[in-house]
């Protein structure tokens, strides 16, 4: 298929050093090569920015430590592409991803594009797609994809004109920000397209700040959880819809998660 259309990769990293020289090959590494890498170092005190450096990648360097979400949007602005991706560096995705993600948005001219994912510490969390499917009305983008429980942001490929014309960015200075991102991000687009064979795998890693037994960041997450329900819920509120897993359907998705239909 031609690749005629750019995807913008966001890497955010702070001191991901042991991390940034796999993950970056691994994107470089795809089938699709039409890719513009924006690795975005907030705030590093490691070799990060040194070993970014040595790849054909746009390089912003943040002087301070500023948080994730502020990393993202500051990649999100970056992008010249027609996609966007946000990737975490210590995870992994499989060679045909692009390729796979986008065609598929291509075909179906879908906002989204949500491929599988496999979660190295909570398998039943996994979700994969056994047929590509597009969804075009609020309850069945949300339950095909339970956003509610399984909020993480990188699942997605997004259109980038459809996340500018939604004024979509994340909350900074909280945790839980996929969430908060994703959510409106799935009610909002006209059309979601699951996709078969593209996988994302997330990775466990031991002693960050989301699984940290720090006093400070265990209360960080516990208030910033807490908060990140209240605005799901709110937003659910404000725009008179259900969010499948969360406010109905549990038991249903409890079933799926652990016996996978």
């Amino acid at each position: 298929m031609e690749e005629k259309d750019l995807i913008s990769v966001v890497i955010p990293i702070f001191n991901g050093e042991l991390y940034v020289k796999t993950c970056i090959e691994n994107v470089l590494g795809q089938s699709y090569k039409n890719l513009e890498v924006i690795v975005v170092d907030d705030g590093s005190k490691d070799a990060t920015a040194e070993l970014a450096s040595q790849y054909p990648v746009k390089l912003i360097k943040l002087e301070q430590n500023k948080g994730l979400s502020f990393a993202r949007n500051t990649g999100l602005d970056a992008t010249t592409g027609k996609y966007v991706h946000f990737m975490d560096v210590d995870d992994s995705i499989n060679e045909d991803y692009y390729t796979l993600m986008h065609a598929a948005l291509s075909e179906t001219n879908a906002d989204v594009a949500c491929g599988g994912m496999i979660n190295e510490a909570r398998p039943q969390k996994a979700q994969l797609f056994p047929e590509k499917v597009v969804y075009t009305t609020v309850k069945t983008r949300l339950e095909s994809t339970y956003v509610g429980k399984i909020g993480y942001v990188w699942r997605y490929l997004f259109n980038i004109d459809f996340l500018k014309a939604q004024n979509l960015r994340f909350m900074e200075g909280r945790l839980m920000e996929d969430l908060m991102f994703s959510l409106p991000a799935l009610y909002f687009a006209e059309k979601l397209v699951v996709v078969p064979g593209a996988e994302y795998r997330y990775r466990h890693q031991e002693n960050s700040i989301m699984t940290s037994n720090d006093p400070v960041h265990v209360k960080k997450r516990r208030e910033d959880r807490k908060h990140a329900k209240k605005i799901m819920h709110d937003f659910a509120k404000k725009h008179n819809f259900k969010i499948p897993g969360v406010t109905t359907g549990r038991l249903r998705y409890v079933i799926k998660k652990w016996f996978g239909y």
